[in-house]
């Protein structure tokens, strides 16, 4: 039986992220590869552009990964009202539980200074509680 994935969901000031975590491979010696989604909605009255970001995964063997990058995978979207942006990346963990948190960095139209949008907390478990799914 395949689960849904459980989304989880933040707003500040009128845009919104939905987030959602997939067990995409576990590998004998613990290594896990973790994908995420993550859904950007601007629902503003003005253009904004997404130029970064500034997330961490945690895991529970007290590791600490950080993507302080600009952009998505090269891209600097730029969302009028109403549209949204797609991300999903991957990361390899030695842990099979993690949390995944932090921001994206928004600038919006008219504005000089990028201000930080949250991202939903949401873990990373692959325990039987969660509701990721795994893909082979």
């Amino acid at each position: 039986m395949i689960e849904e994935p459980e989304f989880t969901v933040s707003q500040t000031d009128g845009i919104v992220v939905s987030a959602c975590p997939v067990l995409v491979d576990e590998k004998p010696g613990n290594n896990f590869m973790w994908g995420y989604y993550l859904c950007i909605e601007n629902n503003t009255d003005h253009r904004i552009q997404l130029v970064g970001k500034d997330w961490r995964i945690t895991d529970d063997l007290g590791n600490s990964y950080r993507d302080t990058s600009a952009g998505f995978k090269g891209e600097l979207p730029e969302l009028e009202p109403g549209e949204y942006f797609e991300f999903t990346s991957e990361a390899p963990l030695k842990s099979a539980n993690a949390v995944f948190y932090g921001c994206c960095k928004v600038l919006s139209e008219g504005q000089a200074k990028a201000r930080d949008i949250k991202i939903p907390t949401f873990n990373l478990s692959n325990n039987k509680r969660n509701q990721a799914t795994v893909l082979n």
